[in-house]
């Protein structure tokens, strides 16, 4: 760590500061100090017995930061480096290695090389052996670098020459000799007898990216985990053995290229992310498995992620969803960290420079599934805190008084505590709030009190029950020190004058003493203790003034105390929440703590875990499962669980073999540390049921590499993936277009992939039909053999009248006017219309299923998407809209648009028992959220020449909408409701064939003749020339308007209007306008011809 001082100025802009802090100084002005226990404090300080002793590093005045590292525990060795480092070269000018051998009484500077001055850069200590320690010394022109290794804490050091130029070292978390050295010039090596040869690993490796082998996970201790950059320039995950890292012995852990800067390695999982088609995708690995990719609610659609936790088998991440810019949502996992569930919503997060990110979420440390977090709605910021790791969640309870007695008049549910959850930048000093784990159950932060957080209020409170109550104790922020497991508290007002005064507790908080560390007062830049806390000894670093010399102040408090603790000198407090719940996380856990009365040192050998035992398991040790969320915290269900709107319960899981059995899903399951048992079981389903056999759905053909445009004579690959149904009696017809077929058995089971090569130039249809007895399913790719691809989105009306015009659009992201051509594929016809526009206006003369098919290229680049339209004689569209909570959280995109509709046809169908075969319903891109219900004759009844509005199943739908039958659960808890539009309450839409439009154009043309008639009459009553104006304002509007498509294209019903008796008329508009794109029918060859020129 560093630790920065005197002289304190700002770096120039734009230089990076290398090193962990530049500190100026406190920021906060200077605050009147609180008032402590005057009487208690009094008594007690006759007995207290404190003694303080400073060393100054002569001739360090100009150095500006400082490295302080106590080597061990139970060792009295502590090193200083001190450093002058020039931000405007990046380089270190001048360095002092101080070394005490006596809790920091006194201290001796080093000189490695007597005579020659040495630049130390940095020095490290192994974390197994602390009396091993590293120094990395440079010269200034960085050609000649220099390591300097101890194996006794620092009393002598040996010079070791390297031949590269070290950027970082990471010693092995289990073998004290093995470390690896990362250069900066992007290279690893690596070396097994603590620095003295070194061996290249690899070269393009990503900074801070590295690990060694985890312990009890990777089966090899000296394996090492990297992300590298590869010759094509993208990034990989790889695995190599320290003793043979070739190219050759290198394995690959995840297929393809993964983000920048997106590896990382911690305990039983790895994770990485990968990003394209402006998607972003997250994996990870569960004890080195295959990788899979992380299941977080469908549409969360996350920005970002940042790990929060990976401990007791479970993952606790943040996640950035598409709508939010300075929150994020807490989740946690299955024991895989496959299946996210949501635990907390809208956790306040803030930028930091090199784009990292903090969120106010705390782990309170020493017990375990207790966290804090701030929560921000509507602006507003708020303190949260949990005892079972996220399942519920509760804001602080205020104290009754303040630290001078006075009654504080802050009184629940208007008025809590609420706490700065900020880092320090400054690693020497504690952060907004303090937690240890050799002190569980002991919190100090900072904050205020009232109905939201407020930036600028600092006053300090404690809690010694882990959070249940809290107390003030001072008026201004402090940094704290913990010693002795807690026994003492050592307390330094955050300030920016110089200070020379320390204020410590020995009762936890309930008095406070003062001790003059200094006669001189200095400006404090950290405090240090023997690491463990478990010691009672301190040291305070500082300045006297901007331009002094380094001062050191070490404060011992053992002669305070005289004996050890025993056990009568102990009390015990059972951990409990806000609401006096004893059973927390399955368990009732139960702590020793000193007593106020008892004057003792608790020791090394202290452990603060009592007792703890195992409860009966009831409804709050269950929380939601993924695809559910719990209902809003003010309805009477607020602890139940609902099915989000795009998850099916009832469905069997994806890896349901047909013969086996599963049970299905409740919604509950229990956290992965709770460790009740008996009782409540809610996540059990007692009944079975067995697998049954599924058709194939969301078959899929790509080429490896992502490719649709290949070279004639190229070796390409197929790859053939299905996302539902049984797999293992599916047969597979392929058809690669050029004249081969084949079927295979258990295609997308075994992976194995189909390789070809299209030897003429020219465009191939790629059609995979997967089928079994359920049913089947076909996926069609068009190859051409000249270049690239990759994907868009296609919309098209699902339904059409046949004869009727419909608008094809295709969709892109980002959308490349003028630079991309467009090929419309109709049905099975190989010869595509060609455009410069992204719509398609076209006509379907036969009734059935055609597949639509759009490609778009814009230079080496081709994206494909293509949808099935059924054509029909006769249907019928209803309206329909949603309650406003939908528009909240709909993310506009389609996917997300094609599930709400397959919830609402599902509940239709399940409503009025009609088929769910007749209905269709489409919601429409934009907002407000709106849709379009198809109503489609039934296939097993012959065709009539009515009206379908005298069809009884309209009234049945109609009836469930107006009766509000119809709607279904939203995160949030809220219930969306799906009823009519108010023109539907006025009037319907009605499809059908050409037949029909024959009675409206005889109509029309009636209408117009009588027209002319009347105009004719009374032709003399406005002058001509006005009405010859008119006339040409219009066709001069006409022939210049353009197609509105986002509108009026989207909503043409290919159909025809029919006048029931009781309602009134409703004109449907087709598109009008001339159309500006370029349609074109070309063969392939002159295709070529025009791409070419």
């Amino acid at each position: 760590m560093v630790l920065e001082g005197a002289p304190r100025r700002l770096p120039p802009a734009g230089t990076t500061v290398p090193l962990l802090l530049l500190l100026l100084g406190p920021c906060q002005p200077a605050a009147s100090p609180g008032r402590f226990g005057r009487a208690a404090a009094a008594a007690a300080g006759e007995r207290l017995s404190l003694l303080s002793t400073s060393f100054v590093l002569r001739g360090d005045a100009s150095h500006n930061q400082a490295m302080v590292h106590w080597t061990g525990e139970n060792s009295s060795v502590i090193l200083i480096l001190t450093k002058y480092y020039h931000a405007d070269t990046g380089k270190v000018l001048e360095s002092s290695l101080w070394r005490s051998s006596d809790y920091g009484t006194s201290y001796t500077k080093l000189n490695l090389l007597p005579g020659i001055t040495t630049v130390i850069d940095n020095f490290y200590i192994c974390p197994t052996n602390k009396k091993k320690i590293i120094l990395v010394s440079s010269s200034l022109t960085d050609r000649d670098q220099t390591l300097f290794t101890s194996t006794d804490e620092g009393a002598s050091f040996q010079k070791q020459p390297i031949n590269f130029s070290v950027e970082t070292l990471i010693f092995h978390p289990k073998e004290e000799y093995k470390l690896l050295a990362y250069s900066k010039d992007s290279k690893l090596y690596v070396s097994t007898d603590l620095g003295k040869k070194w061996i290249l690993l690899q070269e393009h490796v990503t900074k801070d990216h590295i690990f060694w082998a985890v312990a009890e996970v990777d089966a090899d201790p000296d394996l090492v985990h990297m992300e590298i950059q590869d010759t094509g320039g993208g990034f990989r995950y790889i695995t190599c053995q320290i003793q043979n890292c070739s190219d050759r012995t290198l394995n690959v852990q995840f297929a393809g290229s993964i983000d920048w800067n997106s590896l990382t390695v911690q305990d039983d999982y790895a994770f990485v992310k990968v990003s394209s088609e402006n998607r972003t995708k997250y994996y990870v690995s569960y004890r080195r498995n295959n990788f899979v990719q992380m299941k977080l609610p469908k549409y969360a659609l996350p920005k970002d992620l940042q790990i929060i936790s990976t401990d007791e088998n479970q993952v606790f991440v943040a996640v950035q969803e598409w709508y939010q810019m300075d929150t994020y949502n807490l989740y946690q996992s299955d024991p895989q960290g496959v299946y996210y569930s949501l635990v907390l919503e809208n956790v306040r997060s803030a930028k930091q420079p090199e784009e990292n990110v903090l969120i106010d979420i705390l782990e309170v440390r020493g017990v375990k599934g207790v966290f804090l977090a701030n929560q921000k709605i509507d602006g507003k910021v708020t303190t949260l805190i949990t005892y079972n790791k996220g399942r519920d969640w509760d804001y602080l309870a205020p104290p009754s008084v303040d630290m001078n007695g006075k009654p504080t008049n802050c009184k629940p549910p208007d008025c809590h505590l609420h706490l700065h959850l900020r880092w320090a930048d400054n690693p020497y000093v504690s952060g907004t709030v303090h937690t240890k784990d050799t002190a569980p159950g002991l919190i100090m932060g900072a904050g205020n009190l009232g109905s939201q957080l407020v930036e600028y209020k600092e006053e300090m409170y404690i809690t010694s029950d882990c959070g249940k109550t809290w107390r003030q104790v001072f008026e201004e922020e402090h940094h704290i020190l913990y010693l002795d497991h807690g026994g003492v508290i050592v307390a330094i007002k955050d300030t920016s004058i110089p200070l020379k005064i320390l204020k410590f507790s020995i009762d936890e908080g309930q008095t406070w003493s003062t001790h003059n560390f200094t006669s001189t007062p200095v400006f404090v830049d950290g405090l240090l203790s023997e690491p463990g806390d478990e010691t009672l000894v301190m040291t305070i670093f500082g300045h006297i003034s901007f331009r002094s010399d380094w001062e050191l102040v070490k404060v011992d408090f053992r002669p305070t105390f005289s004996r050890e603790c025993t056990e009568d000198d102990y009390d015990s407090w059972n951990l409990t929440t806000l609401q006096g719940e004893h059973c927390i996380m399955g368990q009732q856990r139960s702590f020793r703590k000193r007593k106020i009365s008892s004057w003792c040192v608790k020791g090394r050998s202290f452990t603060s875990a009592l007792t703890s035992k195992i409860c009966w398991c009831t409804n709050s040790d269950f929380m939601c499962d993924y695809g559910f969320e719990r209902a809003a915290p003010l309805k009477s269900e607020s602890n139940m669980c609902f099915a989000d709107f795009w998850f099916n319960p009832d469905s069997p899981p994806d890896d349901c073999m047909l013969g086996q059995a599963y049970t299905r899903n409740t919604g509950y399951r229990k956290a992965v540390s709770n460790v009740c048992e008996g009782g409540v079981d809610m996540q059990q389903s007692l009944a079975q049921f067995q697998c049954p056999l599924i058709a194939p759905k969301g078959l899929h053909v790509t080429i490896k590499g992502d490719t649709l445009a290949v070279k004639p004579g190229e070796d390409i690959t197929f790859i053939i993936r299905q996302e539902q149904g049984d797999i293992l009696n599916t047969k597979y017809q392929v058809d690669l277009g050029d004249g081969f077929k084949a079927i295979y058995v258990n295609l997308t089971l075994t992976g194995e992939p189909i390789r070809h090569r299209y030897e003429n130039p020219g465009i191939y249809s790629v059609s995979v039909k997967a089928e079994n007895v359920a049913g089947h399913d076909e996926a069609v790719l068009f190859v051409q053999v000249n270049s690239p691809l990759q994907a868009l989105y296609l919309e098209v009306v699902p339904v059409v009248g046949r004869n009727q015009e419909v608008n094809l659009t295709a969709i892109l992201k980002p959308r490349n006017a003028n630079l991309t051509v467009f090929y419309w594929w109709i049905g099975n016809n190989l010869q595509p219309q060609l455009s410069l526009d992204n719509f398609l206006v076209t006509r379907f003369s036969e009734a059935g299923e055609v597949r639509v098919a759009v490609q778009a290229l814009c230079g080496n680049s081709m994206l494909q998407d293509s949808k099935v339209v059924r054509v029909l004689d006769q249907f019928q569209v209803l309206s329909l809209k949603f309650s406003k909570h939908l528009d909240l959280y709909n993310p506009n995109v389609p996917e997300w648009r094609e599930d709400i509709g397959l919830i609402v046809t599902r509940l239709l169908a399940k409503e009025t028992n009609i088929s769910e075969e007749t209905l269709l319903t489409v919601v429409k891109p934009g907002l407000p959220t709106t849709a379009d219900l198809y109503v489609i004759p039934p296939t097993n009844k012959p065709k009539k020449k009515r009206s379908i509005a005298s069809d009884k199943r309209i009234s049945a739908i109609k009836q469930a909408l107006n009766a509000r039958n119809i709607s279904f659960f939203l995160r949030g808890g809220f219930s969306v409701l799906v009823i009519l539009s108010d023109s539907e309450y006025d009037s319907q839409r009605i499809g059908g064939g050409a037949g029909y439009w024959a009675i409206v154009l005889i109509f029309a043309v009636c209408l117009v003749a009588v027209g002319a008639f009347i105009l004719y009459k009374f032709k003399r009553k406005a002058p001509g020339r006005t009405v010859y104006a008119q006339m040409h304002n219009e066709k001069e509007q006409e022939m210049t308007s353009p197609v509105n498509h986002s509108e009026d294209t989207q909503n043409i019903i290919q159909g025809e209007e029919f006048i029931d008796d009781d309602m009134d008329t409703q004109t449907l508009g087709n598109a009008r306008g001339n159309h500006s794109g370029v349609v074109l029918s070309i063969n392939s060859r002159e295709m070529h011809s025009y791409l070419v020129s």
